[in-house]
């Protein structure tokens, strides 16, 4: 379920126009939790989103439309309620320990694969 959990991050950052480096960071995020066991059946579609829309928020310059738009985005794409969203997002911070601004080097390689793909 993980690389299809990506796919659909990568899709949906597509539709809602967000730059490769912001799916790339979203996966970095996605990746640090799966490897903290933070990951269940129940909650990897939040997980997922979470981290999509945090590493939006961080890293494009987003306007509050735009927010909503993604928020709905998500909401419609992974099937959960936004209210469990915005909650979850703040789990996913604490799981990530605040710690949104990522090294390059830790970035870089989704960053290649995605620019290679499209």
């Amino acid at each position: 379920p993980i690389p299809s959990l990506k796919r659909e991050m990568r899709n949906l950052s597509e539709e809602c126009s967000l730059e490769p480096v912001t799916v790339s960071m979203a996966y970095v995020y996605f990746e640090k939790l799966v490897l903290q066991g933070k990951l269940n059946k129940q909650n990897r579609k939040l997980c997922a989103g979470a981290c999509v829309l945090l590493a939006a928020k961080i890293s494009s310059d987003l306007r509050k439309h735009e927010v909503k738009h993604l928020i709905d985005k998500l909401e419609e794409r992974f099937r959960f309620n936004r209210r469990d969203l915005i909650g979850f997002e703040f789990t996913v911070l604490v799981a990530l320990e605040l710690a949104l601004y990522l090294p390059e080097n830790q970035v870089l390689p989704h960053y290649r694969r995605l620019t290679q793909q499209s």
